[in-house]
């Protein structure tokens, strides 16, 4: 059954796929660090999609500065949007599940994409962030944007040393 909310990101990400470059994505030059799998209409390893850090990079790169439960004050991330990434890929789901290096995972809905500028963060303070410091991906939300970000929910979906997403 459809609900709105998943006919809402239904058509979102097929607007991102619309507006994403037609171009093949190339395959990584060093180690890769995301893998996306799942509903995806661009891959470059098989039946997934991969990125080095020199890809993430590549992507159109956002900042925003925010209070978190991690940190003493607030902290600048840098990175793409989540959005972006997975226009790159040419996503069409419903639903995320994130995983870190540790195997944590979490299921983040694709309205959070919509409605939240919701970042793949590769940069803390302008430093590259090593594995101690929740690198070297870290899903972040503009926590400071909205009081409904500020919630366990929320923060619980704001996975850092991200190593895959798979689109369902």
């Amino acid at each position: 059954m459809l609900t709105r909310r998943t006919l809402n990101a239904a058509l979102f990400l097929a607007g991102l796929a619309l507006s994403a470059p037609l171009l093949a994505l190339e395959a990584p030059t060093t180690r890769p660090i995301l893998t996306v799998s799942g509903k995806i209409g661009v891959k470059n390893a098989g039946d997934t999609a991969q990125f080095d850090m020199q890809m993430i990079a590549a992507l159109p790169q956002h900042s925003f500065t925010t209070s978190t439960p991690w940190y003493d004050k607030p902290v600048k991330f840098t990175g793409p949007l989540l959005s972006d990434l997975l226009a790159a890929v040419k996503a069409s789901g419903s639903s995320l599940s994130a995983v870190a290096i540790n195997d944590y995972k979490i299921n983040i809905p694709l309205n959070d994409v919509q409605k939240y500028k919701v970042i793949v963060a590769r940069l803390l303070d302008d430093k590259p962030m090593a594995v101690r410091d929740k690198g070297p991906l870290f899903v972040v939300y503009p926590f400071d944007s909205a009081s409904e970000l500020r919630t366990s929910t929320y923060y619980e979906r704001s996975i850092w040393q991200l190593k895959a997403l798979d689109v369902r």
